[in-house]
């Protein structure tokens, strides 16, 4: 049984290996090394004691190399003879290093936020627009992000500028302009997944900006013109069809009455003496003309 484990475990660790390549490390693979013992060899451990030795022969002078101060922000990864040390990151405050066989690498775990350049997009309906947008990200796993990646600012910068493009690649000009939210979620999780070998977490991802080209910006304000346009002349015409069945209804009932008439006579003399016009027309009924005829 205990070989098939380690049969099993050799073919489990190999395949990973393939996985993440040669030197890289998953989050079980940390939690094992901050976890485990760092088998430096002999020759590694009689290295580390002649450190030591000379630590204690230089005394106190030396006790100020071998005294590091890390901030609240940052974690430090020791590398003794080239390994991790044993306990994963160190910090925030004091610790200590041996001067000729450790190293350490800061670390800064704030959340980081750089602006994506504008980048030249054909959207799916073959339109070219410039997009811009802003990242946030920090660092998760300090040894991650020292052990599996050289320089994990600069790619994921990289990154998010090809995601971009791949993102909006798959959109129209409609969808590009109205779901910038769905947009800016499928960006974030597609960086967080694939940043995630790095020990780095994105947090949120916006789209700042969308410039259209001159020609596509006037094609559109003509569009939206002719448009408004075409609805302030359905309007007028309604409108106007609800004017004329008014004024229908309005002669019926004037027809049933031959004094609402001369009312309605009387109401517009006055509401044309209220205006202060020199000339006053006054309406005759064509009945009493019917008299003057006669003779």
């Amino acid at each position: 049984m205990d070989r098939d484990s380690e049969t099993v475990a050799m073919k489990e660790a190999k395949r990973r290996e393939r996985q993440l390549g040669p030197g890289r490390y998953g989050l079980h693979d940390v939690e094992a090394l901050e976890d485990g013992e760092n088998d430096i060899g002999m020759c590694g451990w009689f290295l580390v004691g002649l450190s030591v030795l000379l630590m204690i022969a230089t005394l106190p002078i030396s006790i100020w190399m071998c005294i590091k101060i890390v901030k609240e922000y940052e974690r430090a990864i020791i590398f003794r003879l080239g390994r991790i040390l044993r306990g994963g990151a160190k910090g925030p405050g004091l610790f200590f290093i041996l001067p000729c066989t450790d190293s350490f690498i800061n670390v800064d775990m704030r959340t980081i936020t750089f602006d994506i350049p504008p980048q030249e997009v054909l959207t799916k309906d073959s339109v070219t627009v410039s997009v811009d947008g802003v990242v946030y990200y920090r660092v998760q796993n300090a040894t991650l992000a020292v052990a599996n990646i050289t320089n994990a600012d600069a790619a994921t910068r990289l990154l998010a500028q090809t995601t971009l493009r791949n993102v909006l690649g798959t959109k129209n000009l409609a969808e590009i302009l109205s779901d910038r939210e769905e947009i800016a979620h499928s960006m974030q999780s597609t960086l967080d997944d694939a940043t995630d070998d790095w020990g780095i977490k994105v947090e949120r991802v916006e789209i700042k900006d969308v410039k259209l080209p001159q020609q596509l910006q006037r094609a559109m304000a003509a569009e939206a013109e002719a448009s408004r346009e075409a609805r302030a002349k359905v309007i007028a015409a309604e409108g106007e069809m609800n004017a004329s069945r008014a004024l229908k209804e309005a002669s019926l009932v004037i027809a049933e009455s031959p004094s609402a008439l001369q009312l309605r006579y009387l109401q517009t003399l006055n509401t044309i003496a209220a205006e202060k016009n020199s000339t006053i027309i006054f309406p005759l009924p064509l009945e009493m003309m019917h008299g003057f005829m006669k003779h």
